[in-house]
């Protein structure tokens, strides 16, 4: 078992409830944010609703999963009780459609969400282990993002996305569907043994076309078996009662907790003022309470996986000091 360094301690410890589990909202989306609003949306009244939306539901979460174009003022005004996880990626994607690469924001960096007072750093990639060339490129920059963000003794969330690699086949086809298995479960054993703190993923099956409980346990054990750390799952915009489903079939397969997003808010965005206020004071809440629920009852804590550091009496003369410029 690994034993960690103070911060990524603290970090986990920070993003996890009572039990050291993972219960995390994640609002950190961007393009797809915009989208669901209308063109004419300003930058300061999308940055408002997402201050509205975060600062109602993060008192029921163990941590916030936010982005730096429009989360500051949400990570500045949400309950100082839950984490703060910041995203290090830009929106989206470079290459075409079923060869996708990495970018990162311009001017962000793992050492301003340092310096902001985040709890951890997260990066989504999007992943597909059969791209050769591609796979091994992106290998490489998890591991050194793995590394520098454990330079700042802040812990990494991972979250790879998979993608068709054939221009013919969509990711929400049957003949997709077909593979998601082996992809989640080997882009779970491939990148988790690459230093990230805990990795986020899909549901490994695709339940449009497979409704068999059963084997949905039995992939999630699969992924369990595979990763070298905790692993939550992500909601990737399914309705609140199907990721209430995979939440607890994820739990039960040896899943850490659950970083959702849209399966708890999405309606609030087109809703009314007078439509959202209701929805965000007991709807969303209650949807977190049921995630939660299960998560605590089933899910396997992250401290099976990591030990705490072990100090001795001269243990802060050794401490690591940040990197200098």
């Amino acid at each position: 078992m690994e034993s960690l360094s103070p911060g990524r301690w603290r970090g986990l410890k920070a993003t996890s409830v009572e039990g050291n589990v993972f219960t995390i909202l994640a609002f950190d989306q961007r393009g797809t944010y915009r989208r669901m609003m209308p063109d004419n949306v300003s930058y300061g009244d999308a940055v408002a609703l997402k201050k509205q939306i975060v600062t109602a539901l993060a008192p029921y979460t163990s941590a916030v999963l936010l982005d730096s174009m429009y989360g500051l003022d949400s990570a500045m005004s949400m309950s100082g009780q839950a984490g703060l996880i910041m995203s290090l990626e830009k929106s989206g994607y470079s290459g075409d459609a079923t060869y996708r690469g990495l970018e990162f924001q311009d001017g962000w960096t793992v050492e301003k969400i340092k310096r902001m007072g985040a709890s951890a750093v997260k990066m989504m990639v999007y992943y597909h282990p059969d791209t050769d060339e591609l796979a091994e490129q992106l290998e490489d920059i998890v591991r050194k993002v793995s590394q520098e963000c454990h330079q700042y003794d802040l812990p990494l969330f991972l979250e790879p996305m998979s993608y068709s690699l054939d221009a013919a086949v969509a990711k929400e086809s049957e003949a997709f569907a077909k593979t998601r298995p082996y992809v989640v479960r080997e882009t779970a054993r491939r990148l988790s043994a690459l230093g990230p703190d805990v990795i986020k993923l899909e549901f490994p099956v695709d339940v449009t076309f497979n409704s068999d409980e059963a084997e949905w346990r039995r992939e999630c054990e699969a992924v369990s078996e595979a990763c070298a750390a905790p692993w939550v799952l992500l909601s990737a915009g399914v309705s609140f009662d199907t990721f209430e489903q995979q939440v607890l079939v994820a739990c039960e397969g040896g899943a850490s907790g659950f970083l959702a997003g849209r399966a708890v808010w999405k309606e609030a965005i087109k809703m009314s003022p007078e439509e959202r206020v209701p929805f965000l004071a007991e709807v969303a809440p209650e949807r977190l309470r049921r995630l939660t629920d299960i998560t605590v009852k089933h899910a396997k804590p992250w401290t099976e996986f990591y030990a705490a550091p072990m100090p001795d009496e001269d243990w802060y003369q050794s401490y690591e000091t940040l990197p200098t410029r």
